[in-house]
């Protein structure tokens, strides 16, 4: 096929690549070592490398030729040949865990940098023309969190957005929003972004002991968006996780019979919007968008109704017949929720405050909480992306992987949230990756532009590819084979040619 002549820059993408070291094998697909790959397009040409980050975590596995570093759902043990003593103060000195810095989920935008990140304190600088790992960042020198998001928003001034837990500090565990600006004062050249992070505001866990997991989380023009689900790390089985020879992917659980909290942070004054929002139990990693209208919230996120799904990548269930085997027992649903941030103070206990055309409700109760009831846009769809110039605000389109019954992807997707309309994309054999939306330059409506995707292939005699989409009408424009080995990976970002520091070699 033909590529457009303005497609330009690099498809950077991250995820998983590494799973057996010496004798050793991780437990899970989400702890394999970070694999790096990019598609640079140049003049209608496409070039592809990739390239394992060289983490520390990656660094010391390789050197010990086995896993010496605990992932998620792997506990790494020491050598039982060392002495009795060596092992006693290495139980004590995982009590608060040294988390990996194996950043293997996302590519993050901080000014003209490029960082791979995961959902631990620590980031990667990367270079993304030559994928070569740079410093390792550590967010807690600069701001009080254990863990982060690995997917960060960015406004319109360039600052990074992104939220991360602070357990237990001060006596208190809380939520935190923090802002980290894309350059730093001329005076100050020499010292990074990072030294000028500051805290937006914090939200006090609703419980010490069990601050809710999250994946992403909302913004709109004005409003940060945070949902605190019952999907809940345990911090004390997470502390003594390496003592009781589990991982600590066990120290999450999910809490079906408690509520879920929406919590709306004013970008303006800081502070938390009052009035307590809750909707039923569920499990969400992906928020799609949120935008405000008639002082109504509106956002979208998709839902589960268990925690199953990351129980399926448990490599033990990654077998030949993973997808005849791994059902989801949940379907992942796209669910629409629209709350009154202004409403009549007087409207009677039981009615809807919801005042936009949508099924979705708001019913004031007893106390003065409002329970929220979603209107479902639709099924079977993960991996969601938007064009990104629409972020925070009204959009009509979703792009995304569709899932069948099995967590695996078979198709790439195209939503129209007002007329419900989906295209799709399908092959034989074929598991497409996460679609990333690129906006033509002149574009006018918000699907002027191509969507990119890569594309393994479950026949392992088939080359993998990168297929490009018209994003209208999601036909395809073309595809580049690569004649390696291709794995499934997660996240990844478009950088364009412009946003490069340096000529593209």
């Amino acid at each position: 096929g033909q590529l457009p002549t303005w497609l330009q820059g690099i498809l950077l993408r991250n995820g998983p690549g590494m799973h057996t070291i010496g004798d050793t094998k991780y437990n899970h697909w989400f702890d394999g070592l970070a694999l790096l790959h990019s598609f640079t397009f140049k003049n209608g040409e496409v070039y592809y490398r990739s390239k394992y980050l060289r983490s520390d975590t990656y660094n010391c596995n390789v050197e010990a030729n086995r896993i010496v570093v605990s992932e998620f759902g792997t506990m790494a043990y020491p050598d039982p040949c060392k002495n009795i003593f060596a092992k006693a103060f290495s139980y004590l000195s995982h009590t608060i865990p040294e988390f990996t810095d194996n950043c293997l989920i996302n590519i993050m935008k901080t000014g003209d940098d490029f960082y791979a990140t995961s959902e631990t304190n620590f980031i990667r600088k990367i270079n993304p023309q030559t994928l070569e790992t740079l410093e390792k960042v550590d967010y807690s020198k600069y701001v009080a969190v254990n863990v982060a998001t690995s997917h960060p928003h960015y406004d319109s001034a360039g600052n990074v957005l992104n939220m991360g837990t602070s357990i237990v500090d001060k006596g208190k565990t809380k939520y935190i929003l923090f802002k980290i600006p894309p350059s730093v004062p001329e005076k100050e050249k020499k010292k990074s972004c990072f030294k000028h992070l500051e805290v937006v505001c914090s939200i006090p866990s609703r419980s010490l002991l069990h601050p809710s997991y999250y994946h992403s989380f909302g913004i709109t023009e004005n409003y940060i968006v945070f949902i605190e689900q019952p999907f809940k790390l345990d911090i004390v089985k997470m502390a003594t996780a390496y003592i009781r020879g589990v991982n600590w992917a066990s120290c999450l659980a999910y809490h079906k019979e408690e509520k879920t909290w929406f919590h709306f942070v004013d970008k303006e004054t800081k502070k938390e919007v009052s009035t307590k929002f809750y909707t039923d139990a569920m499990v969400l990693f992906h928020h799609i968008n949120a935008y405000e209208e008639d002082g109504h919230i509106v956002f979208d996120i998709i839902a589960y109704t268990d925690d199953s799904l990351y129980g399926m990548f448990y490599l033990k269930n990654l077998n030949k017949d993973f997808e005849e085997n791994s059902k989801l027992t949940s379907i992942p649903t796209c669910k629409r929720f629209v709350v009154p941030l202004q409403y009549d103070k007087d409207a009677e206990v039981g009615s809807n405050l919801v005042t936009l055309p949508s099924t979705a409700t708001a019913v004031r109760e007893k106390d003065g909480s409002i329970y929220c009831q979603p209107e479902i846009l639709c099924e079977g769809i993960e991996l969601p992306r938007i064009n990104y110039n629409y972020n925070g605000k009204q959009y009509k389109y979703i792009f995304a992987t569709e899932v069948q019954r099995s967590p695996v992807p078979t198709k790439v997707v195209k939503f129209n949230i007002q007329t419900k309309e989906m295209l799709h994309w399908a092959e034989d054999h074929c598991w497409p990756s996460e679609p990333i939306f690129v906006p033509s330059p002149d574009a006018r409506e918000e699907d002027d532009g191509i969507v990119l995707t890569c594309v393994v292939m479950s026949d392992p005699k088939q080359a993998p590819f990168l297929l490009v989409l018209d994003a209208k009408t999601f036909k395809e424009l073309g595809r580049a084979m690569v004649d390696v080995k291709m794995h499934l990976d997660l996240h990844g970002i478009f950088i364009p040619e412009k946003d490069l520091k340096t000529e593209i070699e």
